[in-house]
């Protein structure tokens, strides 16, 4: 897909990647195939992946994830054509009530629903933690594990809270990070979950948005993308 969104802006601090989060309000992290549709794209070259000359790494826009989520009150998941993004402050309400209209909340007696209930109990939980909490022990359930969670996010069940990164011994951050995962309500509270308009109504206003964002689009594209 070939689209190109109507607001280009360079970013190359945590702070300026917090402002294009509210800014366009729907964000991927990495690219979709949507052209400038992405949170990489909008990056300078200083703020991609790099090795260095130890046989280590840094990736500011990897690491600042977390910061931007905290600094911004975003919502953090899997929502956006299957890929993590950033969803803000100003259009979570409308995005959580037209997706949970579209993935309501599972069935009781549901794997999902033992997994949610797990995350509840606990507030926050690290998916390793929380896979091991719901007794997805073996290697090979990971995989399956990871599909509920991806259901979940992508209805707007569980959100991404923050990074937690493992220390070396000289306490220096490592690694690609964990995700701490809990719920919106948890996070954003009860009101911001729940907006007093139907699913419809949000799908509108998110609709309006999104012509604005990709002027050269019909609502095929918006379809697509909040499905």
């Amino acid at each position: 897909m070939n689209t190109m969104i109507s607001t280009k802006k360079h970013i190359h601090t945590c702070a300026e990647l917090t402002e294009l989060i509210d800014q366009i309000g729907f964000l991927p992290l990495l690219k979709t195939g949507i052209e400038g549709w992405s949170a990489q794209e909008h990056a300078g070259p200083e703020c991609g992946y790099q090795t260095l000359p130890d046989g280590g790494w840094e990736w500011p826009l990897w690491e600042w994830k977390g910061s931007a989520i905290q600094e911004s009150g975003c919502a953090y998941g899997k929502f956006l054509l299957g890929k993590a993004g950033f969803i803000s402050k100003e259009w979570w309400p409308d995005f959580c009530n037209w997706r949970r209209s579209r993935y309501p909340k599972p069935d009781e007696n549901s794997i999902e629903a033992m997994i949610l209930e797990t995350l509840q109990e606990h507030g926050s939980l690290i998916v390793r933690k929380l896979r091991a909490a719901c007794g997805f022990n073996e290697s090979a359930m990971r995989g399956k594990f990871n599909t509920y969670l991806t259901h979940l996010e992508t209805g707007c069940h569980i959100v991404t809270e923050d990074f937690v990164y493992p220390l070396d011994k000289k306490g220096n951050r490592y690694g690609w990070g964990w995700a701490l995962l809990t719920t919106p309500e948890r996070l954003f509270g009860h009101e911001a979950c729940h907006p007093q308009r139907t699913p419809e109504e949000s799908y509108q206003r998110m609709s309006e948005h999104f012509h604005k964002l990709f002027p050269d689009s019909d609502e095929s594209l918006w379809d697509y993308i909040l499905k």
